[in-house]
Order: C-alpha cells, then sequence, then structure tokens
C-alpha cells in the first residue's frame, strides 16, 4: 500500500500553490485549508478540495490545529505539508498528525523541537562541534541576568526570540541604555508571534554575510546537502534578495560550511529539508545562526542550480523512498537569484500595506519563475505576512541572472498595492551588488538617501499620461481616437492631478490630427494615443512608442512606472482644501491592524517621541509615538481593538 495519496496543505498563499503543482503532476490530490479571508483565494482554487478552518486571524485559522487536524479527517487526506511558517515547525502539531495516523511531511517531532528554540539549538550544537558565536543561551530569563550577560557579551549585542524567525523578535542593541526597552518589544513580539517569549542573546556580528546550507535526510540513514545560498541581502533582518551559489565562495569553503551543517544534520537524526543557517564573517570564519526543519522561502535557487524538485523529494520521503542521489551525484550548475515582492512602503520605514490588487501581470519568459499566490482583485489583508510573491531567474553566470532578475521585477505589473518593486529594482542595479561585494548591512550603509527610499513622486511624463488617459475617458464615447473628441480643438483643458497629498497642475490641449499637448511647468509633452483598453495603452510620446499597463476606475489611475505602481487621481474638480498638519497631535493608524497595546490615558501628559501605543500587523509590530508635547484628550481605541488605515485613534492638545 502506498504511504499516502492525498495530501492537505496546511498553509496560504504562494508556498500552498507552489507544493500543490507538484503534488498533483505527481498523482496525489490535494486538499487546501482557508480562512475567511481567504474564502477566494488561488491556493483554494486551485485543490481539489479545500475546507474552511476558522476566521481570518491566525490563531483562529492557520494555527487552529484541531480544525486542521478535522478538515484531514473529514476529506480522507493522509498526509500533510505544513509548507513553511504557521505550524511548519510546530513539534506539537506533528506529534498530533503522527497520533491521528496522518504522515507529516517535515522532519521527526524531536527534530523539530530540538531546533525550533534557538537557546537548545545553540547548545546541542556546540556540543556537537559546530561552529557558534559566543552568547547567553541559558534558561534564566529576568532583566537581570539578561543585563548582567549582555555586560559580560559587550555591545553590539543582538536579541533574539528563541523561537523566532523572520526578524521578529530580534533587535540589535548598540547601548547598555537600550537594552531593557529592546528586551520589552523582543518579549512581546515573541510571545504574539511565537507563542513564548524566551530570548537569548549573542555578540554581534557587524555587516556579514548570511549563508546557509540546504540539507536532505533520508529514513535510511542518509544525509546530503545541496549547496549554499547566500541570503544577504535583508531589511529589519528579513531577506529580501537570495541567491545560489554564494558569489565569494571557494571549493574549500563550501566543503567546510557543508560538513558543518551535516554535522548538525546528525546531531538530530534529521529527516527531510532542512536549512543551517551560518553569519559569514569577512575574514572567512563562520557561525551556526539557527536550523531551520522546514522548506524555505528561498528555496527555489537552490533547485534552479541542481535542477532538482525539492517538495517532490519531501514527499518522497515522507513516503518512505531513500533519497535519489549521492552526495558526488549532486551538481550545481549556472547561478540563479530570487527577489521576494512585498506589499510594504520602503519610504515609511518598510510599513506593510494592505488593500486591493487593482492589478497583476507577472512577465513569462523562459528561465524566469514567478511563485505567487494571487489573482487580480483580492484584498491584501493586514492579518498574514506581507510577502505577495518571489521573482527567480536563473542563468549560466552571476551576471545573466541578475540581468533576468533585473528586468524581471521592472516588468512585474502590479498596482493597487504599496511595493518594495523599486527597492529590488535599485539593488539588484546597485554597483555593489553587481560586484558581489556586499554584506548584510548593505542597505543601512548605501541606501539611506537612495531614491527607492524616498516617497515615488510622478514624472512629468507619468503625469501626461494620466491627464491623457482622463481626456480619454471623459470623451471615449465621441470618438474611438483622439482626433474630433472637442470642438474647441486648441483651446487648453486645466487638469489638477493629485498623488496622496500632493496635486500637480497641468494643462491639455487636443490638436488636429489627434495630438495631445500637454504643458507641466515649463515642460510642453506630446502625446499620441495608438491604442487602449481597460489593461493600458500604446501611445506616442515626444515620438517615441511606449506602452503603459494600468487600471483605471472613475477618477482614479493605478500607472505602472516599471518598477512600481502609481495611484493618480483626477482631482480636477475637487474642491482645495488645506492638508492636516503632521504634527496637529491627531494620532491615526499607519495601516489596518490590531492595537497590541495602549501605554497611556485620557489626561496623560506625553513629550514628543513618546510611545503611546503598538500596533500589531502582518506579524510585526509597530510602534506609535506622539508628534508634539501636549496632553492626551481623546482616546478612541483601546487593548485588542482592530483598526483601519488612516483611522483615529487617539488626539493630544498642547497644553495651555
Amino acid at each position: 500500500m502506498p504511504a499516502f495519496s492525498k495530501i492537505l496543505i496546511a498553509n496560504r498563499g504562494e508556498i500552498a500553490c507552489r507544493i500543490q503543482r507538484t503534488a498533483q503532476a505527481l498523482g496525489y490530490r490535494t486538499v487546501a485549508v482557508f480562512s475567511e479571508a481567504d474564502a477566494d483565494a488561488l491556493h483554494v482554487r486551485m485543490a481539489d478540495e479545500a475546507v474552511l478552518i476558522g476566521a481570518a486571524p491566525v490563531p483562529q485559522s492557520y494555527l487552529n490545529q484541531p480544525a486542521i487536524l478535522d478538515a484531514a479527517r473529514r476529506t480522507g487526506a493522509d498526509a500533510i505539508h505544513p509548507g513553511y511558517g504557521f505550524l511548519s515547525e510546530n513539534a506539537g502539531f506533528a506529534k498530533a498528525c503522527e497520533e491521528a495516523g496522518i504522515v507529516f511531511i517535515g522532519p521527526s517531532p524531536d527534530a523539530i523541537d530540538l531546533m525550533g528554540s534557538k537557546r537548545r539549538a545553540k547548545v546541542a550544537m556546540i556540543a556537537a562541534g559546530v561552529p557558534c558565536i559566543a552568547g547567553y543561551e541559558g534558561t534564566d530569563q529576568d532583566d537581570d541576568t539578561l543585563r548582567l550577560e549582555a555586560e559580560h557579551i559587550g555591545y553590539p549585542l543582538m536579541i533574539k526570540a528563541s523561537a523566532g524567525g523572520g526578524g521578529r523578535g530580534m533587535r540589535l542593541v548598540w547601548r547598555a541604555e537600550d537594552l531593557l526597552e529592546q528586551l520589552r518589544t523582543a518579549r512581546s513580539e515573541a510571545l504574539h508571534g511565537f507563542g513564548s517569549d524566551e530570548l537569548i542573546l549573542e555578540q554581534a556580528l557587524i555587516n556579514p554575510r548570511h549563508v546557509e546550507v540546504q540539507i536532505f535526510g533520508d529514513h535510511h540513514g542518509n544525509l546530503v546537502h545541496l549547496g549554499e545560498r547566500d541570503c544577504s541581502i535583508q531589511r529589519r533582518h528579513q531577506k529580501i534578495i537570495e541567491e545560489a551559489p554564494c558569489p565569494v565562495m571557494t571549493a574549500d569553503l563550501r566543503q567546510a560550511m557543508g560538513d558543518a551543517a551535516l554535522k548538525a544534520g546528525r546531531a538530530v537524526n534529521y529527516v527531510g529539508a532542512g536549512t543551517v543557517e551560518f553569519l559569514l564573517a569577512p575574514n572567512g570564519g563562520f557561525y551556526f545562526l539557527e536550523m531551520n526543519t522546514r522548506l524555505q522561502v528561498e528555496h527555489p535557487v537552490t533547485e534552479m542550480i541542481t535542477g532538482l524538485d525539492l517538495v517532490a523529494w519531501q514527499l518522497d520521503v515522507a513516503a518512505g523512498l531513500p533519497l535519489p542521489l549521492r552526495q558526488d551525484q549532486i551538481q550545481l550548475n549556472g547561478h540563479a537569484m530570487q527577489a521576494r515582492l512585498y506589499a510594504e512602503d520602503p519610504a515609511e520605514d518598510f510599513l506593510p500595506q494592505s488593500g486591493r490588487l487593482i492589478g497583476w501581470e507577472p512577465p513569462t519568459r523562459d528561465s524566469l519563475r514567478i511563485d505567487h499566490g494571487l489573482l487580480e482583485g483580492q484584498t491584501i489583508t493586514p492579518f498574514y505576512d506581507p510577502m505577495l510573491g518571489k521573482v527567480i531567474a536563473h542563468g549560466s553566470t552571476r551576471e545573466q541572472a541578475r540581468r533576468k532578475l533585473l528586468r524581471a521585477v521592472e516588468d512585474c505589473v502590479l498596482l493597487g498595492v504599496q511595493s518594495n518593486q523599486r527597492l529590488l529594482a535599485g539593488l539588484l542595479a546597485h554597483p555593489r551588488f553587481i560586484g558581489g561585494d556586499f554584506d548584510t548591512g548593505l542597505i543601512g550603509q548605501d541606501f539611506a538617501n537612495h531614491a527607492a527610499l524616498q516617497i515615488h513622486a510622478p514624472s512629468a511624463e507619468q503625469l501626461a499620461i494620466a491627464a491623457a488617459s482622463f481626456y480619454q475617458a471623459m470623451h471615449a464615447s465621441h470618438a474611438p481616437g483622439l482626433a474630433g473628441w472637442s470642438n474647441n480643438t486648441g483651446a487648453a483643458r486645466r487638469y489638477r492631478i493629485g498623488l496622496g497629498e500632493r496635486d500637480w497642475t497641468l494643462s491639455l490641449a487636443a490638436e488636429a490630427g489627434g495630438t495631445l499637448r500637454i504643458r507641466i511647468a515649463e515642460r510642453v509633452i506630446e502625446l499620441q494615443w495608438l491604442e487602449s483598453d481597460q489593461c493600458g495603452a500604446t501611445l506616442m510620446i515626444d515620438g517615441i512608442r511606449q506602452h503603459h499597463a494600468w487600471r483605471r476606475e472613475g477618477n482614479d489611475l493605478w500607472l505602472f512606472t516599471r518598477p512600481g505602481g502609481l495611484h493618480l487621481q483626477d482631482r480636477t474638480q475637487v474642491p482645495i482644501t488645506a492638508k492636516a498638519n503632521a504634527s496637529d497631535g491627531t494620532l491615526k493608524a499607519p495601516m489596518d491592524g490590531a492595537i497590541v497595546e495602549v501605554l497611556v490615558s485620557e489626561g496623560s501628559a506625553v513629550r514628543q517621541g513618546q510611545l503611546l501605543m503598538v500596533l500589531e500587523a502582518m506579524k510585526m509590530e509597530h510602534p506609535l509615538k506622539a508628534g508634539i508635547d501636549g496632553v492626551v484628550s481623546t482616546l478612541q481605541v483601546k487593548q485588542g481593538d482592530q483598526v483601519k488605515n488612516r483611522q483615529v485613534l487617539l488626539q493630544v492638545e498642547t497644553a495651555h
């Protein structure tokens, strides 16, 4: 009898879609689970069967173990693949699957339990002879103990959630004066994100490379590694660009890191896909960081350079088959790079974004792969991680892979939600990245004043396209082209185009033959309409033929600008009102989320910069601080409240 025939994927989004593609191709039936927020999601549509497991918040759905196990029972699923995140590294869930007679497609509960604790894992790795960085991994967790241990380690140091990952519960502390506040924040994020507030402290390696090794084991005692990945391009300690192989790797270093990774795997009798992560110092020394007992977000770059399907390997290993290759049979070919698309605003300290996905057109080309779970028109909610998808490219050389990935990121039409596309393109085109001369500090060192971290203002050309689009929409019923639309050919029409808090004034005059002359300040742009549909237009702009993707609804235009989108509005008929002062004392929610802590009450005296409350959204905590000195006159929320973007939370009035 086969080990299993129907697989429930206990996850959502792009990884649930990716697992289903392989599972269905291999002949397995698949079951999706979904929250109320994901009822019509792509991973639900792809599955043979799908089961609602709860409300949108993660504890009520994707972390709801009884509901997921019940879904498996009701559908007859005899295996569960956890993907990554959520329950993928939950030893209790793996054990519950075993007790229910369901194959858990992952390592043993014991391995998950040990490696899921950074503290206990580090103790085990030291015992196994794996290089580890100096720090504190003891059981005493009170502030006084951690303060004394921090003094012993020295500053700067890292605080890490023992059960954490993805940058949550992690803080870099430069001064002893900041330790207690950072401990509080790290504990809170760890408790909300992982159910445990246990922390470890480590000496901070400033700007190392982050290099990880993919390992794979089976139930027959075989264990191999599939080379390394460089994951050094990070923001907020979270990876955004990964590549394989590492650009500074040598044969000797790969041998040493591979051997250390296998030593870590053997120490826990590892079975399945796992990743051993290291920090690589400039002098070539490397140190154990953590082990992820699951498939990694960045696994596609390893698949591209090895030609292997790691999910297929996972299913075969879970079914009791031996690994298909020995270590000496594994070959690395070419170079692969991956960029993670996030719904976030880099100009606002990477604040996660939510909203409706107005447009989604990923590019399709050979040696290019887009892993996503997106559908045009869906809502990106504040309940889950802000990663939208991944763009992956393969080339015969690193430079070829980089060039292909840059073009793919620039060509990915994503409209309606602010994203990190401009940042990704800027990183991929940066001289240090091109030369392979970078580390985890690249964004902090070289991007403080980069245009990708500034508010994206429209160019004169983009404003002209917007005015022409609104003009075309107004006259669309009169003629198929611009010629003959107006009885006042040559008479200029005034437009006011807005983006966020800013407006730009243009004048547009239609000339004989369909040419539009658009004046913006001292610049005059000549634009001809060639053809258009609801998804975009082909235009002649100052004699150059161009195609521009867009989506338009009434007075709103979402224009793709390669890379990134702009939400432009026709405000010509909208009365001009005074803009709100950013420091007028009104505190508004920067995005949809939940209030997890309120530190003031009505009547409290506050100082500018003082922490007032904490908003949790998309798995991260966001401190909300006072913009002015004064007194809290009104407080409109309490701990636990769900709030909407721009909702007023409290009002501070200046003391008279």
